[in-house]
């Protein structure tokens, strides 16, 4: 029977694998829905992290899009995550389905398989988990008895590469596009699913929001550049680009209301508030701050009751006030400030992810460390010169980055984390070995602030790679040798001054994973024959070191590029003209493509722009053209205290929000 629970048949299993917990399910809040709860026209969702369940499982965007679907009364809503390469050899022998961890149901029972892709590197794991769930690799041999398999996540911003596998993508944020895709299938089912798949998948491309791969067609000029892509003709109303989603005011959406705390450990054990969405600091490389604008503020009540209620419903100990840039919020000392006088005495200590160099202030930093924990200080400058920095537009200065530090290491801070990219677009080996030269000083200024020698400052350095929807996707990406070869320098730059070289902590990635990330960012179609190859071949879990194999990948893309004349080179290391058609220009994310091209010529001349936060706009094309608008602070409120009883809170006090 559909929907019915496969845990007799899994349970004899997990005595044979690795953290079995992981399989178990029955996390505190999380939910297991009769699988009628709606009648016969209960739409059910199979929600996806396609990662391990230690990375999946605090991911904040399923989280949000689990609880905001379970809500509804005709829809319900279970996760599943990657299983280990132990689990899928006992499933496959055992003939055990992909399921998911709240009712142990089979993945080919739902409605909808939703995967959230952060990262290009899950794709394989995506092959797995449709294979092992009897679902066709192909949506083309899907039939009306498959799930439809819907991509999200900031990497199906460009979902070409892994367009034969999808039913359709989501681009932007899930909360208000899960429900209406739940609403155009419960129509479709209450109509007596008409048409079947098809008519299904034409309701969803119509709304103008879902991208359905099969209704485009691509064709190639024979240099291997794309010439076009158009919608089929013979499916009218399919419309020439599909728009991204974006939830305004986010106060009406707070969500995680009932944070789900993992039974085994995850890689962050805290609880999560995203204090805000969006980032304009026009950072050219980032593609997170360029697709989520505009910026969107959660008001300091809104964000106060959510710390109350996930407290309450976690037992958690640590806040982590999440975002692009969470300094930046335009009541950031006052939201610190009024949780570290709420909950001073109690155990929960408040996180910020990194913080902006231009962004940091001692007592923002102490009123993070109010309750005595003090942990290291992360600052991303990206790039290791002033030249460098401008090209990127990350405006700080090495002075800023020195009065930063020297304030830290003044309050009492022992510990700093820079963070550093190689390979960006003009980048000489002088930008590179000038991170040497940063970091040594950093030492310096450290020791002569604190008046100690037990200064610490770890270089952490990642490749860089262009991505879609940014001033950079046009660039050359550097290879992985060149890359390799000026960390090499970087490298023997800091070990080569005695007096600071040993307090310098220096970790870096080499440059093979980049150029298969480059891959998959830029890819078009034919790249779907490299990744479902590299899966075939073995390719799980590429994003972990242990089982990524750079060969595996080139020797796959090298086999199936070929009869069309390319080669990952021609995706990575080559730059791209104005004129070409990218893979993704049919995908809508507000910005304009003649804005993105000039604030690359911008970039090349060294050109800086102001965050349009604070300035008059700088007609990027987003709000416009997506009816929406900036919506920051300051909202004027304050924080009221609240009762706390042995580290929980016990009743509400806080203003509600307007």
């Amino acid at each position: 029977m559909p929907g019915e629970s496969i845990f007799p048949t899994l349970e004899p299993l997990l005595e044979q694998v690795s953290k079995p917990i992981q399989y178990v399910g029955g996390e505190l809040n999380s939910t297991v829905k009769d699988w009628t709860v709606g009648g016969d026209h209960t739409v059910r969702w199979a929600l996806m992290y396609p990662d391990a369940y230690e990375v999946g499982v605090p991911n904040q965007g399923s989280m949000i899009l689990y609880e905001v679907l379970n809500e509804r009364p005709d829809a319900l809503a279970e996760r599943t995550y990657s299983v280990w390469p132990d689990m899928e050899a006992l499933m496959r022998a055992h003939a055990v389905p992909q399921f998911t961890v709240d009712g142990h149901r089979a993945l080919g029972d739902f409605d909808l398989f939703g995967l959230s892709f952060s990262t290009e590197l899950g794709y394989t794991n995506m092959l797995t988990a449709l294979d092992l769930g009897g679902i066709p690799l192909h949506a083309i041999d899907r039939d009306d008895t498959h799930p439809v398999v819907i991509a999200g996540g900031h990497a199906a911003f460009n979902p070409e590469t892994i367009a034969d596998f999808i039913d359709a993508a989501i681009v932007g944020d899930g909360e208000e596009a899960v429900l209406m895709v739940t609403d155009v299938v419960a129509a479709w089912k209450r109509d007596g699913m008409p048409g079947g798949r098809v008519e299904l998948l034409l309701r969803l491309a119509r709304t103008g929001s879902v991208y359905v791969p099969r209704f485009y067609d691509v064709s190639y000029l024979p240099d291997g550049r794309i010439q076009r892509i158009a919608p089929n003709p013979a499916y009218p109303g399919v419309p020439w680009r599909v728009a991204k989603h974006t939830v305004m005011d986010l106060d009406a959406w707070p969500y995680p209301k009932q944070p789900l705390v993992p039974l085994a450990e995850s890689v962050h054990e805290r609880m999560s508030v995203e204090i805000f969405r969006g980032c304009t600091r026009g950072c050219r490389f980032c593609q997170a701050g360029m697709i989520t604008r505009p910026v969107r503020e959660r008001s300091i009540t809104g964000i106060g009751e959510m710390v109350q209620r996930g407290l309450a419903a976690t037992g958690f100990e640590e806040v982590g006030l999440l975002s692009l840039s969470s300094a930046d919020h335009t009541e950031i000392g006052e939201v610190t400030k009024g949780l570290a006088d709420r909950y001073e005495g109690s155990k929960v200590g408040l996180s910020l992810p990194s913080t902006r160099v231009d962004a940091f202030n001692i007592d923002l930093a102490n009123e993070l460390t109010r309750n005595g924990r003090r942990s290291g200080l992360t600052f991303a400058p990206e790039g290791g010169s002033e030249r460098i920095r401008k090209v990127i537009n990350k405006m700080v200065t090495e002075e800023d980055l020195i009065n930063t530090v020297a304030a830290a290491y003044g309050a009492g801070w022992r510990q700093v984390k820079l963070y550093f990219m190689c390979g960006l677009p003009t980048e000489t080996d002088e930008d590179v070995v000038q991170i040497a030269e940063l970091a040594k000083k950093v030492i310096e200024t450290g020791r002569k602030v604190s008046g100690r020698n037990d200064i610490r400052c770890t270089v952490s350095i990642g490749g860089f790679v262009p991505k879609a929807h940014t001033p950079f996707q046009w660039a050359p990406q550097l290879s992985a040798e060149d890359t390799d070869a000026r960390l090499h320098k970087l490298r023997d730059a800091i070990r080569s001054d005695r007096r600071v070289g040993s307090s310098i902590g220096f970790r870096y990635h080499d440059g093979k994973p980049g150029i298969v990330e480059g891959l998959l960012s830029r890819g078009d179609r034919r790249v779907g024959r490299v990744i479902e190859a590299v899966w075939r071949d073995g390719g799980r879990f590429d994003g972990w070191s242990e089982h990524f194999s750079y060969e595996r990948w080139m020797e796959c893309a090298a086999r199936e590029l070929a009869p069309f004349g390319i080669d990952v080179d021609w995706y990575t290391t080559r730059g791209r003209e104005e004129s070409e058609v990218l893979p993704w220009d049919h995908i809508d994310s507000g910005l304009d493509k003649e804005w993105l091209w000039q604030d690359w010529l911008d970039a090349i001349d060294e050109v800086e722009v102001d965050d349009c936060r604070w300035t008059p706009c700088f007609d990027c094309g987003v709000c416009p053209q997506l009816g929406t608008e900036i919506q920051v602070g300051p909202t004027g409120k304050t924080l009221l205290p609240i009762t706390v009883v042995g580290g929980s809170p016990v009743r509400e006090q806080t203003h509600s929000h307007a």
